[in-house]
């Protein structure tokens, strides 16, 4: 069943929540406001690749041991609980020790152990990293639904930018082929420094990315040493993300609490939330089967602003969230979509309107610079808008504090 919304039309603008559609997620408006004027960078994790047929990390760590370890394979590959598996003495006690460390979910560590014990040094050349990118190029070569409404949100007006800890490429090749803007690649230490500059832009592969030459070695972010390198020692990945969230307001999607990604961007997150107070509100959308308000206060308790939405039917309400403001986007929205919203809304008076519509109808002006709130104005009368809804526009444009797009 769906998650109850929080209430709507609240008149403190940091309160107002809105819902894009019929049983979609209520959305914070300070983040749509946001995304309207162009500050909101998309993170993306394994979860937003896992329709185009690629696994998370959990299933990317029991497909390596498939191939290069039968017996450890074997256990994992059934293990469903958090209690150690009773044929623990079969294996070696370093085999042992992996599987552990798999029940309790370090799948970084995991990997790491793995590759020591197979490989002794860590390296792109290792069988285990070899192993991933087989893996991985095996997997979905065409993008998902979501990476298309997810391009089309990452538009910050004239340029295109997003960062995401996936190794593939399948961002790249959700860009339509109508737009004229081809986003760059970049990953690890090449990524640009965040910036409001036209400069800031591409996909931004945090934790690497697979080569496009399968001759080449990819240099990925996959296990405890890794993680180690580019999260405490050259700090690269957090240096960004602090940048990213002074200038930009950071929309995780795609991850769980517990993925081992979410973690350590976590760590990063809610450290310099303590320590710096010009970071912007970072959100998250979260997927469950039922409301769950202790899951929500754990987000929050770790300086991110949960948005919650039902899980049910491989999470086609997120799908569908994003694709709808990709469409009613005021940067590149499609502009007839937006125009027949308004015309539904306005053919009932606003007293006998939904709150969810009321709050839609005044968001589109809220958000608009000048010229769009005259179109819009004119488009509303011309198709008989009531007084009620002429007086909120009235109301609307009279705010002091708009904070929508300029």
């Amino acid at each position: 069943m769906p998650l109850p919304s929080p209430s709507q039309g609240s008149d403190d603008p940091v309160d107002r929540v809105i819902s894009l559609g019929d049983d979609l997620p209520s959305i914070p408006e300070r983040l749509l406001l946001a995304h309207a004027r162009g500050e909101v960078l998309f993170i993306a994790g394994a979860g937003v690749s896992m329709p185009a047929n690629l696994p998370d990390f959990r299933r990317l760590v029991i497909n390596v041991y498939e191939r290069l370890d039968g017996a450890v394979h074997t256990i994992i590959a059934n293990h469903n609980n958090d209690s150690a598996p009773d044929d623990l003495h079969t294996l070696s006690y370093q085999q042992a020790a992996e599987v552990k460390r798999f029940i309790a979910r370090d799948y970084d560590i995991v990997l790491g152990m793995l590759e020591r014990r197979m490989d002794r040094l860590p390296g792109s050349s290792s069988q285990v990293r070899k192993t991933i990118v087989e893996i991985l190029r095996e997997g979905g070569n065409k993008p998902a639904k979501i990476h298309r409404a997810l391009m089309r949100l990452a538009d910050r007006g004239g340029v295109i930018t997003i960062a995401t800890t996936n190794f593939d490429l399948l961002l790249q090749a959700a860009v339509s082929s109508k737009t004229k803007i081809r986003p760059p690649t970049y990953a690890l230490g090449a990524i640009p420094r965040p910036g409001r500059s036209k400069d800031f832009s591409g996909v931004l592969h945090i934790h690497g990315a697979l080569e496009k030459d399968f001759n080449k070695l990819s240099d990925l972010i996959v296990t405890d040493h890794d993680f180690g390198e580019f999260y405490l020692r050259r700090r690269t990945v957090p240096d960004f993300i602090y940048d990213a969230a002074r200038l930009y307001h950071l929309v995780l999607i795609g991850y769980s609490a517990n993925d081992p990604p979410m973690r350590y961007l976590l760590n990063a997150v809610a450290a310099d939330g303590v320590r710096f107070d010009d970071l912007k509100e970072r959100f998250t959308f979260v997927g469950l089967e039922e409301s769950d308000p202790i899951a929500d206060e754990d987000w929050k308790g770790r300086g991110i602003t949960p948005i919650s939405y039902n899980s049910e039917k491989y999470h086609i309400v997120l799908l569908k969230t994003l694709d709808r403001w990709a469409s009613l986007s005021a940067i590149n929205g499609n502009k007839n979509k937006i125009d027949s919203e308004i015309r539904r809304i306005v053919k009932k008076t606003r007293n006998s309107a939904t709150d969810s519509d009321r709050d839609i109808f005044d968001h589109f002006f809220r958000r608009s610079n000048n010229s769009e709130r005259t179109r819009l104005a004119s488009f509303a009368a011309k198709c008989r808008a009531d007084n009620g809804w002429l007086d909120a526009i009235i109301a609307v444009c009279a705010e002091k504090n708009r904070g929508g797009a300029s």
